[in-house]
């Protein structure tokens, strides 16, 4: 038996809204210490890796380690009939062939039950390794937003570059040419505005915007986004989820692009 409930229906519509359009199908694992999600898009491109500890829930309980296979575009659907502020609560038995999805409102007057049909998902359980990466930047969330829809104008490739100085992303498109480029300041009215580099080495790397662009669809769960590169090797994406630190992650990885086909 697995059932959880959040408080707040609105961070699971955010959390689902961010990678449905990355991921159609995937497996959520449920297990004691909570619920994760790790999938590949289906171009095998871009990784998402979603991890919500069971304390984010104000009620968790799972008796046994279960894969919930589940279409997300589907579930989505059914997120949008609750409220921002309504409850949500997920049941699924152990051999189950649904996920029950309740919604209860803040007042509890209104009380609404959905079952998505659950899909055998044949994945391959993706290790991520625990990469020391060479250069690291924590910037505004909305601003990385801003960044890429602005970068996207003038083409599909976007070089992020990051020194002791600041991060900077450039594209050169066959419109023209762009740069954007953010200086080291941590000493700011608002914490949210800081950007914040940690950095073993320089390291300059090229990505395709359009996998950016669907990354940036998770602004709306944290103030702030951490970047984290090395030469070669795929770029993450990190938001948080959750008010406090540890509750909660959601990460991307990109693979870099090769000069060749850049």
């Amino acid at each position: 038996m697995f059932e959880a409930t959040l408080d707040k229906a609105q961070l699971l519509k955010m959390i689902v809204e961010s990678i449905k359009d990355l991921v159609n199908d995937a497996n959520v694992e449920v297990k004691e210490t909570g619920v994760s999600l790790q999938a590949m898009d289906s171009s095998h491109v871009a990784l998402v890796s979603l991890n919500l500890h069971s304390a984010l829930f104000s009620h968790f309980r799972c008796d046994r380690a279960v894969p919930l296979g589940l279409n997300l575009s589907n579930f989505a659907k059914i997120l949008k009939c609750a409220g921002n502020d309504d409850s949500v609560t997920l049941k699924a038995l152990d051999d189950g062939e649904v996920l029950t999805i309740v919604f209860e409102s803040p007042g509890q007057e209104r009380t609404s039950e959905f079952e998505l049909k659950l899909m055998d998902i044949d994945t391959e359980h993706l290790g991520i390794p625990d990469e020391e990466y060479a250069a690291s930047a924590k910037i505004s969330a909305k601003e990385f937003q801003r960044i890429v829809r602005d970068m996207s104008v003038l083409g599909d490739t976007c070089t992020i570059a990051c020194t002791k100085e600041g991060i900077n992303f450039s594209v050169n498109g066959d419109l023209g040419k762009g740069s954007i480029n953010l200086r080291q300041n941590a000493a700011v009215d608002k914490e949210d505005d800081a950007v914040e580099i940690t950095l073993d080495e320089p390291v300059e790397l090229s990505f395709a915007l359009r996998y950016l662009n669907f990354f940036t669809k998770a602004t709306p769960l944290a103030a702030r986004v951490h970047i984290s590169m090395s030469p070669e090797v795929p770029v993450v994406v990190a938001y948080s989820v959750g008010e406090e630190e540890g509750m909660g992650n959601l990460s991307f990885y990109l693979a870099p692009k090769i000069e060749d086909d850049a």
